[in-house]
């Protein structure tokens, strides 16, 4: 497998890297990263990752010896030009399978405008504000626009947070809210696959309803975005656990890039037909959250245009049996285990699995169907310590990162190391491997996908 894109990532480098700063951009500090890392023996080859999505997006060097054969896995869209605020502009007045927003919402009195939450690395501050646009020229008045963040079971979120997805004009332009997935909700119909559908009663009120997603390959609905704005979005937690549970769980149709036969997507999309969504705008990003893409329209119309792109675009090849294996959980750090499954492809047996986490909130994502799951049957937290795997399966797990509390820690299997600083991983590697170790590293490993093809 050809290297990729060497003359971006990589310089060489002698005893001046004893001194050289990690990269970053100004608009965030990186909360505890080192001013310096140390030199390599006998010189070192550098690249640079980019980490802290959300806390912004910091480049970070990391270093392997000279002798050791490094691969840059890049997803095939890597190089896709960054859309312009006119171009994305243009593509919200575009849409696939309906009128423009701006005639939707001629006469609407209030309006609904759902956003993900940090889990999800969408760059929604830089698509709401264009929607926004649409609904003020269509004589919308700005007290009658509210914001309602669709992010299923997870936890709710904070003001900081909210300035951190939508901007911080939106915020203070227009009102926002959480979805409660236990109260204020509406039973809008049960879906063929029998899924009794209750949604948010805020989100049902309202005259016209506008979804803003970003895609991203998802374990078992395909990708994400789309119907996935409402179910789990702004759904009851039974209607969600039903959907992930009952139907997901047990059905060969579902996983990575499967959409169009998935049942479990399927039943999602039925279940935004009740809820009456009149438009969704999709977002596709490159590996550093920049927006490549933007589909706008019917919320299932313009989820199927944008995954055929996001099938082009996030398909990465595998580096088969790499001695090491370096994926990296940026875009998604929160829920960085999303990356382990480059491990299983692409890791040769006994050979090292090395997992980055760099976000200041470690994994901090919360998930009540996970809460719901560990504490039924007497399940407590010590018997899930129990029932953690021996070790990981195709060698050593070690997991860089400078905010990982003990209580995400516990989490992976026994044997797990961690490491505070690149250094430390070096240090490591080169204790286990020789002189020549061939390794692979997926730059972005929470938006890449293998080379799968979609089911239609």
């Amino acid at each position: 497998m050809p290297k990729q894109n060497r003359r971006e990532f990589f310089q060489t480098a002698g005893a001046g890297l004893a001194s050289a700063r990690l990269i970053g951009t100004a608009l965030a500090p990186g909360m505890f990263l080192s001013d310096a890392v140390g030199a390599l023996k006998g010189g070192a080859q550098s690249l640079v990752i980019p980490t802290h999505e959300h806390w912004g997006d910091i480049d970070e060097r990391i270093d392997f010896p000279n002798s050791w054969q490094v691969n840059v896995m890049e997803m095939a869209g890597h190089a896709a030009p960054v859309l312009s605020r006119d171009e994305i502009r243009k593509r919200v007045q575009s849409p696939v399978g309906t009128r423009p927003l701006r005639e939707l919402a001629a006469g609407k009195k209030r309006v609904v405008v759902t956003f993900d939450d940090l889990t999800r690395p969408t760059p929604t501050y830089d698509v709401a504000p264009l929607v926004a646009e649409e609904l003020r020229a269509a004589g919308v008045a700005d007290e009658n626009i509210l914001f309602m963040g669709s992010y299923g079971t997870h936890r709710n979120l904070e003001q900081d947070e909210v300035e951190r997805k939508l901007g911080k004009d939106i915020p203070k332009r227009y009102p926002w809210i959480n979805h409660n997935i236990f109260d204020n909700l509406k039973e809008v119909g049960t879906t063929t696959r029998k899924n009794r559908i209750k949604i948010n009663d805020t989100f049902m009120a309202a005259d016209l309803k506008v979804t803003i997603s970003g895609i991203k390959v998802h374990s078992f609905a395909g990708y994400g975005g789309g119907a996935k704005a409402i179910l789990p979005g702004v759904a009851w937690i039974d209607t969600i656990q039903y959907n992930h549970g009952t139907i997901a769980a047990k059905n060969k149709t579902t996983g990575q890039v499967k959409t169009f036969k998935n049942e479990a997507r399927l039943d999602m999309i039925e279940a935004a037909r009740f809820a009456n969504v009149d438009f969704s705008v999709q977002i596709l990003i490159n590996g550093h959250r920049k927006v490549v893409g933007v589909y706008s329209g019917d919320i299932v119309e313009a989820h199927h245009a944008a995954v055929r792109m996001a099938n082009k675009h996030y398909r990465t090849p595998t580096l088969r049996d790499a001695d090491i294996v370096v994926a990296n959980g940026y875009p998604q750090n929160t829920q960085a285990t999303h990356a382990l499954g480059w491990f299983n492809r692409s890791l040769k047996d006994g050979g090292t699995a090395v997992l980055v986490i760099q976000h200041p909130q470690g994994m901090s994502s919360w998930h009540f169907l996970n809460q719901r799951t560990s504490g039924a049957g007497g399940r407590t937290y010590w018997d899930m310590l129990e029932h953690r795997p021996e070790s990981f399966p195709k060698g050593q797990l070690l997991i860089y990162s400078q905010y990982l509390e003990k209580q995400e820690m516990v989490k992976f299997p026994k044997g797990t190391q961690f490491a505070r600083n690149w250094d430390e991983v070096t240090r490591q590697l080169m204790a286990r491997h020789k002189s020549d170790a061939r390794v692979a590293v997926y730059p972005y490993a929470g938006i890449q996908h293998a080379e799968i093809d979609l089911d239609g």
